[in-house]
């Protein structure tokens, strides 16, 4: 299909990021949306289509707004890091980001790479799209000396150091800021996650130098502390929101509100495969039911949620796990077509590609997931495949 320049996909059902339709058929130029046709006809002078059948549902290519392309989603994925020569590395997250494709991923937001091999992989699909996902590089994560995944080589301290590495990530040519507000789970020797590792000031200093860039920020937030600072120095994505303090997870309504009111996209951290078992950390299962509850809560009072697996980090995150997510949220209480739009409209809006990700519709880059059944009714459907396309090219 590489070598047509324009054709019809004809569907019976059709989710368009926001809203479940019936037979559509959407006209593909150029590796670009052209038309949408909701009665389900073939455009005259068209004599290329693809009917996709009566089982099918068509979808947005689905979007992960955070995941670790460097990390094998093995046992072990520090130690296999450091033991993996660049060369070596970016072979892995070929292969990484194949497979998210493969699943119907078509966007992922990397959110901490070493040496900004994820803006290398960024510009070889960008050349040929139909090899692997759209991708978002955040390069190495700013982190403090010896602070969470300082092996990315992210370490820096201080309002004036932050701002020249936030223009550093800047002229390299990535798409977001990605900083470690907090501590977190899986470098040895660090702060533990409920502790702040910047201070207010030193986070309002990086949201200001990259908005002066026209770049986002995304935050790396588990304690209370970090994530009041995050919304007020007004990151753009708040990553993970556990809600943690020295005594465990404690989402107190008031700071549920505040996140809640705040302009930031809250990215909770959801899906796993269920083949590979969770880890038995006992704080992480003790806390396990409160996380999840806060989730629901923080969409009931309406903040812009969105899905990111955080694919990568061990054997029960694959970089294809996203679909997990859509079930597992909605089994928590998430009405499934806002589950369907939090990996797909919302998520393009907290990429900034809602210009052209995210929706079936005129003008929007043609990728897409077409699944047989229903995943209104049957959010595992998501993951049964029958094609993937990206830019056009139908890549499954």
């Amino acid at each position: 299909m590489s070598d047509v320049n324009s054709y019809v996909i004809r569907v019976a059902k059709m989710f368009d990021g926001v809203k479940m339709r019936g037979p559509a058929a959407i006209t593909v130029t150029d590796g670009v949306i052209s038309d949408v046709d909701h009665t389900g006809g073939v455009p005259a002078g068209h004599e290329r289509v693809v009917d996709l059948g009566p089982d099918c549902c068509l979808l947005p290519g689905l979007i992960d707004s955070h995941v670790h392309l460097a990390f094998d989603a093995g046992p072990d994925p520090v130690a296999a890091l450091a033991r993996t020569s660049d060369a070596e590395l970016l072979d892995h997250m070929r292969n990484a980001a194949r497979s998210a494709l493969q699943a119907g991923i078509t966007t992922v937001r990397d959110l901490g790479d070493r040496g900004y091999l994820t803006v290398t992989l960024a510009e070889e699909f960008g050349q040929q799209p139909h090899l692997g996902p759209h991708v978002l590089p955040a390069g190495p994560p700013l982190t403090t000396p010896d602070g969470h995944c300082h092996f990315f080589g992210g370490e820096v301290r201080g309002t004036e150091a932050l701002r020249a590495a936030v223009r550093e990530r800047h002229a390299r040519g990535c798409a977001v800021v990605k900083i470690m507000v907090s501590g977190g789970n899986m470098t040895p020797g660090s702060v533990a996650p409920h502790t702040s590792q910047y201070s207010l000031e030193e986070v309002g200093a990086v949201v200001q130098e990259a908005h002066r860039l026209g770049l986002p920020v995304a935050a790396h937030a588990h304690g209370v502390t970090a994530i009041r600072d995050a919304i007020e120095a007004g990151v753009d994505t708040l990553e993970h929101v556990t809600f943690l303090t020295a005594n465990g997870s404690e989402p107190q309504p008031d700071l549920l509100a505040a996140v809640a009111r705040s302009q930031s996209f809250v990215s909770l951290t959801l899906g796993h495969d269920p083949r590979f078992p969770l880890p038995d950390h006992p704080a992480v299962v003790s806390q396990a039911k409160i996380i999840l509850g806060a989730s629901v809560d923080l969409h009931r009072l309406g903040a812009k949620v969105v899905f990111g697996s955080d694919a990568g980090i061990g054997s029960f995150k694959p970089h294809d796990v996203l679909p997990y997510a859509v079930a597992q949220a909605v089994e928590l209480g998430i009405p499934t077509l806002d589950a369907l739009a939090s990996v797909t409209s919302i998520a393009a809006a907290a990429c900034r590609v809602e210009d052209r990700k995210g929706r079936i519709t005129v003008g929007a880059d043609a990728d897409f997931l077409a699944v047989n059944g229903d995943p209104e009714h049957d959010p595992a459907a998501l993951r049964n495949v029958e094609a993937v396309f990206r830019a056009g090219v139908r890549v499954r």
